[in-house]
């Protein structure tokens, strides 16, 4: 049965797929409908942290779908509850909010930071500077807070409070004004291509932000929850934030967003400034329980460190005129080459290898499962190299 006609007879054109349709996965291979074996270094683009299958995982979501799948949100639940506690206290915050999705957890962080700055301030003071090469959504304003300007064409208006800055000190210092309310930023930018951020500048924006009472907002969606080998990319960097936003990894496969906030944020939001009719779902929310539990074991983010460091080696030792540099923390990395990322990405599938693609399409990204193996890693690695030194 020719699956992908499906797509094109009846999806709207929004993805261009690769020609692959999955029927089942199991650790961190995906398996397609001849059975043919693929190795994930997608993970679901960062969302299959503890790969395919979790034993753990998949028992604790099936034990709550025979308890309760749905209430609203105008009551509580159990699973909800217990994240709730256990997500603010590993992450150092006081408060939580739940939603879907990593774009509507940075929507919940731009009004937050917006009404926090009004109640203190007055009107007015409710710009965001974000960065340029940054993603953060799909929708209007985290569409508009993205600082790449090829992603809003056709969709204008959009609304207003924005500034994209270069990623400097100097571009930083000189957006700031009494306008500003927050400024928002990804440890490592993911869609970007795979840019950590450097020291020097993470301790300028705290800087900035402390000493004009402006919010600082993570966006770890993609680089938290173990993804750089600390619980969140900016634990590398010794800094703690007034407002987090995390989904992909979080929910397990499952649509789980959440902001958190620190003390001073805590009470900013009262009765019906913000609302999700799924936020908090307690199937959702049983598998996410499970997620921390697993990897906020310290060797279990040790060992992902040194895996980051283990592709770092590799193409150190393996140097190409076609690569330009190796660059992520963790397991987030990204190979810059001199072509198209996306003619890698399909020769790889040949090999049965998935990969990611970032930048403007001239970095491929690996982000695979947080568990998996050196033996897969090197076998996937080597697969990548052949394919970009043949170029």
């Amino acid at each position: 049965m020719n699956y992908l006609h499906y797509a094109e007879k009846y999806m709207m054109d929004t993805y261009k797929y690769l020609p692959v349709v999955f029927t089942h996965a199991k650790g961190c291979k995906l398996y397609d409908i001849s059975d043919k074996e693929y190795l994930d270094f997608t993970s679901g683009i960062g969302v299959m942290a503890l790969g395919h299958g979790n034993k753990k995982w998949t028992k604790a979501v099936k034990d709550q779908l025979d308890k309760l799948v749905h209430t609203s949100n105008i009551v509580l639940n159990v699973p909800i509850l217990e994240l709730a506690k256990k997500l603010t206290k590993v992450s150092n915050m006081s408060k939580v909010f739940f939603c879907n999705s990593g774009t509507e957890a940075n929507e919940c962080a731009i009004k937050l930071a917006r009404k926090y700055s009004f109640e203190k301030y007055g009107k007015g003071r409710n710009t965001i500077i974000t960065l340029n090469r940054s993603f953060h959504g799909r929708t209007m304003a985290s569409l508009e807070a993205t600082g790449e300007e090829e992603l809003h064409k056709y969709f204008y208006p959009f609304p207003e409070g924005f500034k994209h800055v270069d990623i400097n000190p100097t571009a930083l210092e000189k957006a700031v004004d009494s306008n500003v309310c927050a400024i928002m930023i990804e440890a490592v930018q993911g869609e970007g291509g795979v840019n950590p951020l450097s020291r020097e500048f993470v301790n300028k924006v705290f800087e900035i932000a402390e000493k004009n009472d402006i919010l600082v907002i993570c966006d770890e969606v993609q680089c938290g929850l173990g993804r750089t080998g600390k619980l969140y990319g900016f634990n590398n960097y010794g800094v703690q934030p007034d407002i987090i936003s995390v989904a992909k990894a979080l929910g397990g496969g499952l649509p789980m967003g959440a902001t958190l906030c620190n003390e001073k944020l805590k009470n900013a939001f009262k009765y019906g400034d913000h609302g999700s009719t799924f936020g908090g779902n307690p199937v959702c929310a049983a598998g996410a329980v499970e997620i921390l539990n697993q990897i906020t074991d310290e060797n279990f983010l040790e060992k992902v460190s040194k895996k980051g460091i283990f592709i770092k080696n590799f193409f150190k030792n393996k140097p190409s005129k076609n690569i330009r540099e190796v660059r992520g923390i963790g397991l987030m990395v990204g190979v810059e080459i001199n072509g198209k990322a996306s003619e890698i990405q399909k020769e790889v599938l040949k090999k049965g290898l998935l990969v990611l693609t970032a930048g403007t399409d001239n970095v491929v990204r690996i982000l695979p499962p947080l568990i998996i193996t050196k033996k897969e890693l090197e076998k996937g690695l080597n697969i990548i190299y052949e394919a970009i030194d043949n170029m």
